[in-house]
């Protein structure tokens, strides 16, 4: 019978440690009920005693979210413990996770220790938190670089004081799958009580192995797994939930399943990266705007007559539309026939291969290859086919105590229409006005900003990708001002299906 595996999600503790992607409260609640929607089992909120915020944020929480676990880390310290204990006051469920670093090098220049104080220090910190709380979860930070046998006596007693689950961090990200599996191995057979508790990972990803790590832990009897969404956390990151929740349930050959909702994983990808203001890279498994993409004419082909010949998920089990066949010079007739067929046209072979050549010519000098390209290489007239659509003049009032607003004039066609609406923002307001002109359902899915210069002068590139009628369109623009960089980009990719 397949085993469950506890999904332990530390985003807004470890993830939100990354600098400059803080939450406010708000912000932290709004997280925590989409985590929960997800269905993930633990959330780790905050760490207490650390700031006012955090404490309320602990609160705040423990008071809106009802079915998920909630935790809140401490030290090994009474103070930290007794703060934890009163900010979980309100939760329906919850769990203090206290812990103490156990190597060698945290106990000689960390604590200025010995390792029979560490273990003692350990014990009654769990003892003191288990007065407070039924649940308590014991770290021993820096286990990863932990010798075993100690480790193994620290599991003992921290069992033996009350620990219902205690966790293996591989704090540095330094160990390999194969070292990080034995000594979850170890531990499940040199730890007389180890069935009193569950094991837990929490892997790093300093070398790029987090999710190795974490599924190698599982394979040797870890039973809950620490994980955040997009994989984000101090330095290179923590264990991405999604890799580990799509690994497990893709690999049926593995005896383990999680009660996660798989269908909500790229919504809270894309949440976290919005509330964060932290880009999920294009390549990122699973969420990355390409791991659905496909630009080589032999995928392309192989995937548009059977899916599984190169997408070992299908993208609406993680909450992706679709497949994205992108239009490249290494792409090939199936491709573009298949493009050709979404635009409502059908060519016969012989005009198939006459457009091909010309697809190959422009695919050649041309980055990107769109719809209006698509048009033009069989000859069909852009202005029959669907409207032009060009900003022609963009004025905005922004600033604090006012409300933003912004008045937009577009040339649709030949013809100048004009709109003025207000937003939550300058940015907000223009898109607002912008989809009164173009009269049509748009949501936008992605919006970045990045800085191509240095300098006060600096050049901004906007890239925007819009929903229409369950397809996805791309913008791009490139100005000194990220407003009107930001308009431009999200009227391109408005035109390519206006």
């Amino acid at each position: 019978m397949d085993q469950k595996i506890y999904i332990f999600d530390t985003t807004l503790r470890d993830g939100e440690q990354v600098p400059g992607c803080q939450l406010n409260t708000i912000e932290k609640i709004e997280l925590a009920k989409s985590l929960e929607a997800l269905k993930v089992d633990i959330i780790e909120c905050g760490f207490p005693v650390s700031s006012p915020g955090d404490f309320n944020s602990v609160v705040e929480i423990s008071k809106n979210v009802t079915e998920a676990r909630i935790c809140a880390l401490t030290r090994a310290v009474e103070n930290d413990i007794d703060v934890a204990a009163e900010a979980l006051h309100y939760a329906k469920k919850g769990r203090i996770h206290t812990g103490i670093g156990t190597s060698d090098s945290h106990i000689r220049y960390k604590f200025n220790s010995n390792r029979e104080e560490i273990i003692e220090r350990a014990v009654k910190a769990v003892k003191y938190a288990r007065n407070k709380i039924d649940d308590v979860e014991f770290y021993a930070e820096d286990a990863g670089r932990t010798d075993n046998e100690y480790l193994a006596r620290v599991v003992e007693a921290v069992i033996a004081a009350g620990a219902t689950v205690v966790n293996i961090p591989d704090t540095t990200g330094y160990c390999t799958p194969w070292e990080y599996g034995e000594k979850i191995k170890f531990l499940m057979n040199n730890v007389p009580n180890i069935d009193k508790a569950i094991i837990s990972t929490h892997c790093h990803n300093d070398l790029g192995m987090a999710t190795a790590n974490t599924i190698s832990g599982v394979m040797n009897g870890a039973r809950q797994v620490e994980v955040t969404i997009n994989g984000i956390g101090e330095r290179a990151g923590n264990t991405s939930l999604e890799e580990v929740v799509m690994t497990l349930k893709c690999r049926k050959d593995l005896p383990f399943y999680t009660d996660i909702d798989a269908r909500q994983i790229y919504k809270n990808s894309r949440l976290v990266s919005t509330l964060m203001r932290m880009p999920v890279q294009p390549n990122k498994a699973i969420v990355g705007r390409n791991a659905f993409a496909h630009s080589s004419g032999i995928h392309q082909d192989g995937v548009l007559k059977n899916r599984e010949s190169y997408e070992i998920i299908d993208p609406m089990d993680v909450g992706v539309n679709d497949s994205v066949i992108a239009l490249t010079a290494r792409s090939g007739r199936a491709a573009l026939k298949h493009h050709y067929e979404r635009l409502g046209i059908h060519l016969s072979p012989e005009e198939l291969d006459h457009a091909y050549e010309k697809f190959l010519l422009l695919a050649d000098t041309k980055k990107d290859v769109n719809d209006s390209d698509l048009l033009i290489i069989v000859g069909v007239n852009r202005n029959e086919a669907a409207r032009k659509i060009r900003l022609k003049f963009l004025q905005v009032i922004s600033g604090k105590g006012s409300v933003p607003m912004a008045t937009v004039k577009l040339n649709i066609d030949g013809e100048i229409c004009t709109a003025t609406s207000s937003g939550n923002g300058p940015i907000d307001a223009a898109f607002s006005a912008v989809k009164q002109l173009v009269n049509r359902k748009i949501v936008v899915e992605e919006f970045l900003v990045q800085a191509i210069t240095r300098g006060s002068n600096d050049v901004g590139k906007v890239h925007v990708q819009v929903e229409n009628r369950g397809n996805l369109y791309y913008g791009f623009s490139a100005n000194t001002d990220i407003i009107t960089a930001s308009v431009e980009a999200f009227v391109d990719a408005i035109s390519k299906f206006i």
